[in-house]
């Protein structure tokens, strides 16, 4: 497994399909550790938010100072380039149907951009991207209204995303407890919750 981090291994055409970035090389680090058995692999697209360039955008002029129009011209490309190599390449390699492969945040931003450019904290609408597993794929399930600030159709909340891969990753949601305080279980997942059917 050790060997997976020498990413100089790879040829170099690849590792610039991924993007010189540490977040695109993150990516294929993945990639190889995926390919050597890792069964969990977790790529931040940045150590910190704070005082950098990044998704946090609220624009509040310190550090948290990145802007709207920083995102569709720089932050954006940076993930676009690593996310679709990623997924190429675990194609290409038949790593894609065995592996499910997800793209979120822990929220939203906000409709409306603020005074200073930017957009705020906003956990009542956002998007998921998941494929590979063996999930149905190459559909759009719900919408937003028309400023992205609130579900408009099919409505799905993180519960049901977490139910959802639990279930794509082989792991019954509904079934499977894990020990909770005083040796007392407590469930995975609530059993009311729902899957995503579209996906399964």
């Amino acid at each position: 497994m050790k060997e997976a981090f020498d990413l100089g291994r790879e040829p170099e055409k690849l590792r610039d399909r991924y993007g010189r970035t540490t977040f695109g090389q993150s990516c294929l680090l993945a990639r190889r550790l995926v390919e050597r058995g890792a069964r969990l692999v977790d790529v931040n697209m940045y150590d910190t938010v704070f005082g950098i360039l990044c998704w946090d955008c609220h624009a509040d002029g310190g550090s948290l100072a990145t802007k709207v129009s920083e995102l569709k011209e720089k932050v954006a490309p940076i993930f676009d380039q690593a996310y679709s190599a990623l997924l190429e390449d675990m194609v290409q390699r038949g790593l894609y149907d065995d592996t499910v492969v997800c793209a979120f945040g822990e929220f939203g931003r906000s409709p409306r951009i603020n005074p200073n450019g930017g957009r705020d904290h906003w956990p009542q609408c956002w998007s998921v991207a998941l494929g590979g597993g063996g999930l149905n794929t190459g559909q759009v399930i719900g919408s937003s209204d028309a400023q992205g600030g609130y579900p408009n159709e099919r409505p799905i909340d993180p519960p049901m995303v977490a139910a959802t891969l639990y279930k794509a990753l082989g792991i019954d949601p509904h079934d499977t407890e894990l020990p909770g305080p005083s040796g007392r279980p407590i469930p995975l997942i609530d059993r009311e919750v729902p899957l995503i059917r579209e996906l399964l």
